[in-house]
């Protein structure tokens, strides 16, 4: 099978358009586990009734493994924030409210996100007495069922012709507290260098969610403490190491 037109490259997959179909082609050495859990992420999250793309099948293409689901056509909300700057307030009270409706759904066979940071803390580095007392504050952090996507960044929300919203890319997804998800975004902002875009985004979450700026402040450094576990990029690495020690 021969794929030519790349949508994306990605340090461990290429991600191709075939037609309606989008192919996401993973190397040789990426986890098959890996690559089964985003399929079965993404059929579940289907039975939420929230719009992703169609999921239709993990095959082999060329002796690697692949996921194959529908492409859909339509703009980014990345594209979008660099096409309409002057209407930056009125995009991200849209994108937080696409992801205000991610959270309302619930789907109880998805991970628990506290037993995934809890696994990746483990394996983050810190100090043996900094990895017991982040286990500790995941036990007292409130436990909830909504459906969390894991990367909600603008490159993953699609906007088609019609307005209708499309989510990509749920290798992330797990189930759990929904101000723990929104802190999750704003640090990837942050680690992105986009600071400014990063506190707009959070203000506008607490608004939308009822939450505050202090109780994401309680997630900032066990989410950043989680990062560094598959981070290797040293002054991303620094910067989440300096989040861990935010009080």
């Amino acid at each position: 099978m021969e794929l030519r037109e790349v949508v994306a490259r990605r340090k461990d997959k290429v991600v191709y358009r075939d037609g309606d179909k989008l192919i996401k082609l993973f190397n040789e050495s990426y986890s098959k586990s890996d690559i089964l859990n985003e399929a079965i992420n993404q059929a579940r999250v289907a039975e939420t009734g929230l719009n992703i793309p169609r999921f239709y099948e993990v095959t082999v293409i060329d002796g690697k493994s692949a996921i194959v689901m529908e492409y859909v056509e339509g703009e980014t909300f990345k594209q979008l924030f660099e096409k309409y700057p002057s209407d930056r307030e009125g995009l991200m009270r849209r994108f937080v409210a696409i992801q205000r409706d991610v959270h309302s759904r619930r789907h109880l066979l998805l991970t628990k996100y506290i037993d995934k940071l809890r696994m990746k803390i483990l394996s983050s580095g810190l100090d043996a007495s900094t990895r017991y007392d982040f286990s500790m504050r995941l036990d007292g952090m409130r436990r909830h069922t909504h459906v969390l996507h894991g990367d909600f960044i603008p490159s993953n929300v699609i906007l088609k012709r019609d307005g209708t919203p499309y989510i990509l890319d749920w290798s992330h997804a797990s189930q759990g507290n929904s101000t723990a998800d929104g802190t999750k975004t704003y640090l990837l902002f942050r680690l992105a260098g986009a600071d400014e875009f990063a506190e707009e985004y959070a203000d506008e979450f607490c608004r939308q969610s009822g939450s505050s700026r202090e109780y994401m402040q309680e997630w900032v450094p066990l989410i950043a403490a989680a990062q560094l576990a598959r981070m290797t990029d040293p002054e991303k690495r620094k910067k989440l190491s300096e989040w861990t020690e935010e009080p």
